[in-house]
């Protein structure tokens, strides 16, 4: 008897850890189709944008930096390209990218920062259909569609927004019923009461979903991905509609993070802008919450749902994504209508805040001043920072050359035994020795920056202003080593103590310098424009009448050394920098093509 008792004891035992992994091994599973269908959200999500972005990348950054006028077409501007991409973080860090670059005013990038939270407030109107009939249903044909248009070259980007519609419709649905399955299934009591310590409107559990919406936001990286969550706990009736409010309010905080993570590493302006982002935002959150009441109960009256409506009810799941997404709309619009006339007083206190850091430092030191290394960047508007980027170095380049022509300058009285011209011809050579390490510098950090965005789903436009770019920074390298050759040539002179150079030597490469540099100027005009406003003939005439000049000082140069106006050993190396210039020439002719996409006949 003792011994059945022990057994009987045993199996009842047994049979509590058997229903004790049931429970544990059923709330994995629940948790982890939880975060697998938010995952298949998020990808579906930057899919789908990716692909918006690949469509009409390259013109809505030309809209973007025209249609910013004033602060109400900046407005515009930013809620239509919020609209078209379906991403206010992709609209925020072109934004910020644009100030960067200097291609927008602070006062334009605020309009259009603003107009963007409008716009981001249509992607939770798509996801708020989701609750209203089962979406998984339209899911597999467009899968089936979009990898017949992703074989069809032509397309293929076609097929990537459909996927990515897909993905997102699929995660949305999968949330939905896992959330479903989670509050009405075996646990449902536990769930339940779980949350139900969260349904008292305090003030305190208010803040404190604000600042969980803002944390999940900031950790997620997606203000999408957490509506789609705070739907999915209120339209199962887990959570009650006003803390879903909080959690909304929060994530539009959450969201603001992302931009002024990535603008760290950036100028000035761009913190600011970033800083703006931060403060509309919290503006906003600020007077909802005191205006909370009225302002919610307005919303709910105009979409018909009621706070005491049963979660029982059918229609209960719509209705409350509807209000969710319903005051997700009504506080960006009421936000953005409201502080748009505040924007010059924006402005003054985002510039009060964020002070410029000491003068940027030595010209000299290497830093790059547009790429910018954030998080979330979309490969087909980092081209811009990088055009900029290689802008600046082609400018650098040119600031090189003039310091050879003044290190030439200089050589004549350092020979003349001047010791305060000879102590600043040290100085400058040592400058130019510093500048050729940046210019190496420069081409591996932008080179490598443009490898990492093409290794993403690019358009082929944008692949082939990629492949231009790497040409160019490497042609730019070559015009720095060549500066470098030449100011080396004139320090072996002076190094050598040999006479200078007569008069008629310095004024043909003074002459052949002015040549150079006017190639470099007509050059930098290109990488700072547009190129259909270029004529890229000029450049050509310039290359050839270099290469004529160097032609003729050759000739020129075997006739003197034999009329024994110089020596040879000055001739030779006269003629070295002469041919250093000419080859000069040549890279920057080359940038031209890679700009252009053009190449000079016979060359």
């Amino acid at each position: 008897m003792h011994y059945f008792d022990n057994r009987k004891i045993i199996c009842i035992f047994a049979l509590l850890l058997y229903h004790h992994k049931q429970y544990y091994v059923m709330s994995a599973l629940i948790i982890f189709k939880l975060l697998g269908s938010l995952a298949l959200l998020m990808f579906g999500m930057k899919s789908m944008s990716d692909a918006l972005q690949k469509m009409a990348g390259p013109q809505l950054r030309h809209v973007l930096g025209a249609m910013t006028t004033n602060r109400f077409t900046g407005m515009l501007t930013g809620i239509f390209v919020t609209a078209a991409v379906q991403s206010s973080t992709a609209t925020t860090l072109m934004t910020v990218s644009f100030v960067n670059a200097g291609l927008l005013t602070l006062v334009q990038a605020i309009s259009v920062i603003l107009g963007a939270h409008i716009g981001t407030t249509v992607t939770a109107w798509i996801m708020s259909l989701g609750f209203s009939f089962n979406i998984t249903d339209y899911v597999y044909p467009m899968f089936f569609f979009g990898i017949i248009l992703i074989y069809m070259k032509k397309h293929r980007i076609m097929g990537d927004f459909l996927f990515g519609v897909a993905f997102l419709f699929l995660g949305l649905g999968t949330l939905r019923a896992t959330g479903s399955e989670a509050v009405t299934g075996e646990y449902a009591d536990v769930v339940h009461n779980f949350f139900q310590h969260f349904n008292n409107a305090s003030v305190w559990t208010s803040l404190l979903f604000l600042l969980m919406g803002t944390v999940l936001t900031l950790c997620v990286q997606s203000s999408a991905a957490i509506m789609a969550i705070t739907m999915t706990l209120c339209s199962t009736g887990v959570l009650h509609i006003d803390q879903g409010i909080m959690l909304v309010l929060g994530e539009n905080i959450g969201t603001t993070i992302t931009s002024n993570i990535v603008a760290l590493s950036a100028n000035t302006s761009a913190r600011r802008a970033a800083f703006a982002h931060l403060s509309c935002n919290c503006l906003g959150v600020l007077w909802v919450i005191l205006l909370l009441n009225p302002f919610t109960n307005t919303v709910f009256s105009i979409v018909g749902f009621d706070r005491d409506m049963p979660y029982t009810d059918p229609s209960f799941a719509t209705k409350a994504s509807m209000a969710l997404a319903a005051f997700h709309s009504a506080f960006n619009v009421s936000n953005t209508l409201l502080l748009i006339w505040f924007v010059p007083f924006i402005e003054r206190f985002v510039c009060k805040v964020i002070r410029p850091k000491t003068a940027d430092g030595e010209e000299e030191d290497f830093k790059l001043h547009f790429i910018t290394a954030g998080v979330m960047k979309t490969p087909e508007l980092s081209v811009l920072e990088a055009e900029k980027e290689i802008c600046a170095f082609a400018e650098r380049m040119q600031r090189m050359f003039g310091m050879v022509k003044d290190l030439l300058n200089l050589s004549s009285s350092v020979l003349n035994k001047d010791k305060n011209r000879e102590t600043e011809f040290t100085k400058l050579f040592s400058r130019i020795e510093k500048y050729e390490k940046i210019s190496d510098n420069m081409e591996l950090e932008i080179a490598q920056y443009l490898e990492s965005v093409s290794d993403a789903h690019l358009s082929d436009e944008t692949k082939g202003t990629i492949r231009a770019m790497l040409r160019e920074v490497s042609e730019l390298e070559s015009i720095g080593d060549s500066c470098y050759n030449m100011a080396r040539t004139i320090n072996r002179k002076f190094a050598a103590k040999q006479d200078h150079f007569i008069e008629k030597q310095y004024e043909r490469l003074y002459q052949m310098i002015g040549l150079i540099d006017h190639a470099l100027s007509y050059m930098n005009r290109l990488m700072s424009g547009r190129k259909e406003d270029y004529d890229i003939n000029q450049s050509f005439n310039l290359e050839s009448e270099i290469n004529n000049y160097r032609n003729h000082l050759k000739a020129q140069n075997i006739f003197d050394v034999n009329n024994h106006e110089y020596t040879y050993a000055e001739g030779t190396i006269y003629i070295d920098l002469v041919n250093e210039c000419e080859k000069l020439g040549d890279y920057v002719v080359n940038v031209v093509e890679a700009r252009t996409g053009v190449r000079q006949k016979n060359n």
